[in-house]
């Protein structure tokens, strides 16, 4: 039985995406794919069925792989399907605790950040779509801790 893992920021074609596609490389390299089903979503609509941005989609392709994700928002029935949601940002996770009824669904909200290993991790991945394609690569950087301390924990 997989792990489900549901990433998710504002718009679904920067942030969230882009974890998912790094997750999901990562977790094959190490022999973990097997083990995990990784999506990502947004918290609003602005974007469904788009491609991820283009910027996102560059930083995935400078680190060798390949983003294939459309854009689509989060509902009531992913916190129900998913083991474990990842927020970017503490604004992310009050719009997906807004939409959770239970008490399980709840607790299955944190914010991706809680998986940095380093000491002086930023609380929050910041959205870079109003920035240029070097802070996308800072995103993708601490992205990049974000998700080996989650297989780190996921062994």
């Amino acid at each position: 039985m997989k792990y489900k893992v549901l990433i998710v920021c504002l718009g679904n074609i920067c942030r969230s995406p882009l974890a998912a596609g790094l997750l999901n490389f990562a977790a094959e390299a190490k022999g973990l794919a097997d083990h995990l089903e990784i999506d990502s979503a947004g918290t609003n609509s602005n974007h469904i069925g788009q491609a991820p941005d283009p910027r996102s989609q560059t930083v995935a392709a400078n680190h060798g792989f390949v983003l294939t994700h459309e854009g689509r928002q989060i509902d009531e029935e992913d916190l129900d399907y998913f083991d474990e949601i990842l927020v970017m940002d503490d604004s992310i996770h009050q719009a997906v605790m807004a939409i959770a009824k239970t008490a399980k669904q709840k607790s299955k909200v944190r914010l991706i950040t809680e998986y940095d290993p380093r000491k002086d991790k930023l609380n929050e991945v910041v959205d870079p779509y109003h920035m240029e394609l070097e802070q996308f690569e800072e995103m993708y950087e601490q992205l990049w801790y974000c998700c080996m301390g989650f297989l780190r924990q996921a062994r």
